[in-house]
């Protein structure tokens, strides 16, 4: 351990001791937001990037470890170990160089080369690469056998030998892995007579680019049209560069042998050496267009979970709809379906008046505050219909993406909270709850559904997964959760629990009502010290007994916060809402050698505002009333605009239609920037103007540059 927390020091340039800290904290089963939150003692502040990074370090490491001692016996198994490769071996901590090491003593398929050795070719290989023997052809009869026809076969199997020696050498591959690294040129090309199926390839029917220099969604998105079958794509540097290289490792004379060692390079490089290579550099360039892919995605899961909540109100939620009407549901301050109701404001049906008449009995009979409205079909006519509309209250109006709303209606977690309703009923309830709580709403979906990525279906699924579900476990225990109203979904990411945990909790909440107080924790049924010790500090109870059990502090620092009321003369309540109170006190007579300024800070932050939610303030926007379809779309002129989406090539804005614009890298700021959330954010309000629109292909180019933008 103390190897790989050296080796991990340097990498990520921590200190030795911060990184075993954290190690020591994970092992012992702690969790990235926990120690983030409650131990930046230990590791000196650290946030939950650089723990995650020290993890994954970690265990790259270890399963590097793992394979090298696999090699090492398979290598023994063959009674071919010697001290020297051993040791080689155990110092090695490249897994490229540490496969070339192992490459000859590979258990392998019946090759070429083995079946030559298996005649009894080997020596007449041997000889052929001394490049010593001047009547070769001699030499080669003397290997014809009942195996072995003539000496074209002898010296032809000599070189299939040859051959895997030249794809086995470590020196060869890293001259050839040199070549790709400066020169290699990634291309692809439409099969023929796939020309139509492949019309959204099109930009990459004859495409060509520096491997080193191609972006990641580029990458992912040949890679997809070669996994669909309409493009072909190669790797490849410069051929005869790669084999002049080889040749000079190899040929030492201008004989006939080495003749037949240059033929036997051509086909070594052709056959083995090359295509090994190209796979090599096909899967680094893929893991690299992954890991790009899955950070952008990642971020923007991020701030779409961390999107500006409306708060507990009672709100109207419309799936809207033509045909079929308008699917309407009535939520108390708490998401509870009160009431579910169609209507049908617009063609075929077209009963403006009686929707508008359902709509004011509804806001005026459930005290509605709110409305939203999913961004779907009809969004816009059913948003124009409602702010015609005359309530006997305000009420503000939302339009909410309704991305993956149809995924978590038709899910288990769905059919489990409205067994008696039908899908339509709670795509509803969803909209209108991701109005009021959308970290609470939208962890109840597969996070792929949700639409805020590039390619998320043709990157490393594994790795996805676990990117993304520590993006919400991390987004969840940052805001906290009420612990008397929360899911068992969402109680399920919080520090700590798991789905088991989460629904004792649930269970626990329905058998014996509220809890008054976090401690109270301790009776649901598997609530061990660790679990508590974990979740305790992000779970919240609002007007709980201790009003610490309301704040992010965590239970093993209410002693500090009781002493400091105590050395006041004062109640922890008192101390909380008095700041005359809190600006006496001293944070340096509390700390202990395992209390530290870090701790205290935090402590006082969570007293200066008690249960805080980091998150926005949310704002109502409205889209262009002119804009209707792509149709009344016209170069120049500029709209309001809502960040939908963010790829590394740019950012994906609705402007109130069908199809989204896409504001290119280039045009986001006047200066250079690499990352579109250098400038924009999710759900960010921006004003764009409309460079291009292309009606053929529904492509709307846009700009933010020379844009004034509303504060």
């Amino acid at each position: 351990m103390e190897l790989f927390i050296n080796m991990i020091s340097s990498t990520l340039n921590i200190s030795e001791r911060q990184i075993k800290s954290t190690l020591t904290l994970l092992k012992e089963g702690a969790t990235i937001p926990f120690i983030s939150r409650y131990r930046k003692e230990a590791t000196g502040g650290l946030d939950e990037v650089q723990i995650e990074n020290i993890q994954e370090r970690y265990e790259k490491l270890s399963e590097l470890n793992k394979r090298k001692e696999t090699i090492i016996s398979t290598i023994n198994e063959q009674e071919k170990l010697t001290p020297e490769l051993q040791k080689r071996i155990i110092e090695t901590w490249d897994s490229i160089v540490l496969e070339d090491i192992y490459l000859p003593y590979k258990p392998k398929r019946k090759t070429k080369a083995e079946m030559a050795r298996q005649k009894g070719l080997e020596p007449l290989a041997m000889l052929l690469l001394m490049q010593r023997e001047n009547d070769i052809m001699g030499k080669a009869k003397s290997f014809v056998t009942n195996e072995v026809r003539d000496t074209d076969e002898a010296i032809r199997g000599a070189q299939d030998i040859i051959a895997e020696i030249v794809n086995e050498d470590e020196r060869a591959r890293n001259q050839i892995r040199n070549k790709f690294n400066r020169q290699a040129v990634v291309s692809a090309k439409v099969i023929k007579g796939k020309e139509e199926e492949a019309s959204k390839y099109r930009d990459y029917f004859d495409f060509s680019e520096p491997l080193n220099r191609c972006s990641s969604h580029r990458l992912l998105a040949i890679r997809r049209g070669e996994a669909e079958g309409l493009l072909k794509i190669s790797i490849t540097p410069d051929d005869e560069e790669c084999m002049e290289q080889l040749k000079r490792i190899f040929i030492h004379s201008n004989n006939e042998c080495g003749r037949y060692v240059a033929e036997a390079i051509k086909d070594a490089y052709k056959r083995l050496l090359k295509p090994s290579i190209e796979t090599e550099f096909g899967n680094m360039s893929k893991e690299k267009a992954d890991k790009e892919a899955i950070r952008v995605f990642a971020e923007n899961l991020r701030q779409l979970l961390l999107a500006a909540p409306l708060g507990q109100k009672r709100v109207l939620g419309i799936d809207p709809g033509f045909r079929t009407g308008c699917k309407v549901v009535c939520l108390d301050e708490q998401g509870n379906l009160l009431h579910n109701e169609n209507i049908y404001p617009h063609p075929p049906v077209d009963k403006q008046a009686e929707a508008a008449s359902k709509l004011r009995k509804m806001i005026e009979a459930y005290n509605i505050e709110a409305i939203a409205i999913g961004n779907g079909t009809a969004s816009r006519e059913t948003e124009y219909f409602i702010t015609k509309q005359q309530f006997d209250r305000p009420v503000r109006v939302f339009v909410v993406s309704e991305q993956g709303a149809s995924i978590y209606s038709a899910s288990k977690i769905a059919r489990d909270e409205f067994p008696d309703y039908d899908v339509t009923v709670r795509g509803s309830v969803s909209i209108a709850r991701r109005l009021m709580d959308p970290l609470a709403e939208l962890v109840k979906i597969d996070a792929k559904s949700i639409g805020v990525g590039q390619y998320q279906h043709d990157v490393d699924q594994l790795k996805l997964k676990k990117s993304l579900d520590q993006t919400v476990e991390n987004c969840v225990n940052l805001v906290g959760v009420n612990l008397n109203t929360a899911s068992s979904h969402l109680l399920t990411y919080v520090s700590g629990l798991g789905p088991q945990l989460a629904q004792n909790i649930v269970n626990y909440r329905s058998e014996n009502g509220a809890f008054h107080l976090r401690k109270e924790l301790m009776n649901v049924p598997r609530m061990g010290v660790k679990a508590f010790e974990q979740c305790a500090g992000f779970l919240r109870i609002p007007q709980a007994s201790n009003p610490l059990d309301n704040t992010a502090v965590h239970p093993e620092s209410y002693c500090i916060v009781e002493k400091m009321a105590k050395d006041l003369k004062c109640t922890v309540s008192e101390l909380i809402t008095n700041k005359e109170l809190r600006l006496q006190i001293n944070l340096e007579q509390y700390i202990t050698s395992s209390v530290g300024l870090p701790t205290l800070h935090d402590i006082m932050q969570e007293l200066d505002k008690p249960g805080r939610d980091p998150r926005q303030t949310i704002r109502v926007f409205e889209f262009d009333k002119n804009v209707r379809n792509i149709n009344d779309l016209s170069e120049g002129i500029v709209l309001p605009g809502i960040v939908g989406n963010i790829t590394n090539f740019g950012a994906f804005v609705d402007i109130g239609i069908k199809e989204n614009g896409l504001v290119h890298l280039s045009q986001l700021a006047e200066k250079y920037i690499t990352d579109p959330t250098e400038i924009v954010s999710i759900h960010q309000h921006v004003m764009v103007k409309v460079l291009s629109v292309d009606m053929e292909r529904k492509r709307i180019q846009l700009t933010m540059i020379g844009v004034e933008q509303n504060k």
